[in-house]
């Protein structure tokens, strides 16, 4: 073999080439493994390209094969846990198979995620995963169809097309929180969002734009409803990353009626509301009981410890790769939708109306200080 390149300039395939005596059209067949190249030829360029440590350009690759082995990803905040834990089972699953995965972060605005969708294109990404900002406003989701990518929405879904998507019964799993509820004498019972809606409290039949929390609202609405609690949209709120979650928050517990049970679409609107009660002087559960959708550690190590809709939420983001590497690889795929069940986990935040007298109880355990701008997963 010829002698390592003098300069510290990248190694090309032309070095390679020329240390294993092939021509550079051989060697580029070799190295991106297609096209008819003898066994005896690709394990010299092979060989060459290790001695002189050789890093592909993936650009090239992709440009000869039609495949760049990446992934992209679109969240809408990734620094909410949801989306870290199915990151990690996407990135898992993508790995085992042989491929990168980018990530690109939407901030729940359509317009950063169609810049996002049209970044990750222009890179060649051989699937894109998407946890749409808005499950009305999809149309730029069509260029990932016409670039011949698989498409895969995560968490949310497009209803008014045939997306390929991976979510979770959200609207069994909000009937049975609320029930849990309602079971312990709760009659005022509010839900709090950080979707971005127009008006402060919902209206029965007005559009939400995120398929998430349009099924949570149905089911706490139908549980509600079935109960023969009147006008229950009055204590749903679904502008809090507007306003603040501490200010809803507040609104809430101080009405001349206050609610005496919330429920958080995530566990960041969680834990401000969370703060917001132990401000006040309130007491979880003896004033106000709390339930929050998803399961973080923080959730179990309070006091008290909060009952949590549990969502498998690595088992998500692994179907959601899974099914994008079938898409890639040309599999038949019988179910374009596939849809988990949440888990109710009952724990100590959750009592009946009045079970301890309204007492001011300081915070037992630091936690972080509520993120700023929370979104529902």
């Amino acid at each position: 073999m010829s002698p390592r390149p003098a300069s510290r300039r990248a190694v090309t395939v032309a070095d390679i080439a020329r240390a294993a005596k092939v021509s550079k059209a051989t060697a580029a067949r070799a190295l991106g493994d297609y096209g008819q190249v003898s066994d005896a030829v690709r394990s010299r360029v092979q060989a060459a390209a290790e001695e002189l440590n050789y890093r592909p350009n993936a650009l090239a690759r992709s440009m000869n094969t039609g495949r760049s082995n990446t992934i992209g990803v679109v969240v809408g905040d990734i620094e909410n846990p949801f989306f870290a834990h199915a990151m990690r089972g996407i990135s898992d699953v993508a790995s085992r198979a042989g491929y990168d995965v980018i990530l690109t972060n939407s901030d729940e605005v359509v317009e950063a995620e169609q810049a996002a969708v049209d970044v990750l294109l222009d890179k060649q990404v051989d699937a894109l995963i998407v946890a749409p900002a808005s499950s009305a406003r999809v149309e730029h989701l069509a260029a990932v169809g016409a670039a011949g990518r698989p498409l895969v929405l995560l968490d949310r879904r497009a209803d008014a097309h045939h997306y390929d998507s991976v979510t979770v019964d959200n609207r069994s799993a909000a009937v049975r929180a609320t029930a849990e509820l309602l079971a312990q004498g709760h009659r005022r019972i509010a839900f709090i969002s950080t979707h971005d809606h127009p008006a402060p409290v919902y209206t029965p039949g007005a559009t939400i734009t995120m398929s998430s929390v349009a099924d949570r609202v149905a089911g706490v609405m139908e549980a509600l409803t079935d109960a023969g609690i009147p006008s229950p949209e009055r204590t749903i709120r679904l502008d809090a990353r507007r306003r603040g979650v501490d200010a809803v928050t507040r609104e809430l517990l101080e009405d001349d009626d206050p609610v005496t049970a919330i429920i958080a679409s995530d566990s960041l609107i969680a834990m401000t509301v969370f703060q917001t009660i132990r401000t006040l002087g309130l007491s979880i559960p003896g004033d106000v009981s709390l339930i929050a959708f998803d399961n973080p550690e923080w959730t179990s190590i309070t006091t008290p410890p909060l009952t949590v809709v549990e969502q498998p939420i690595y088992e998500l983001g692994a179907a959601a790769a899974r099914l994008a590497l079938q898409r890639i690889h040309g599999e038949r795929v019988d179910e374009e939708s596939v849809v988990f069940d949440a888990t109710l986990v009952s724990r100590a935040s959750v009592a009946s109306v009045g079970a301890a007298p309204r007492a001011s109880v300081a915070a037992p355990f630091p936690i972080a200080a509520a993120l700023p701008n929370p979104c529902d997963s």
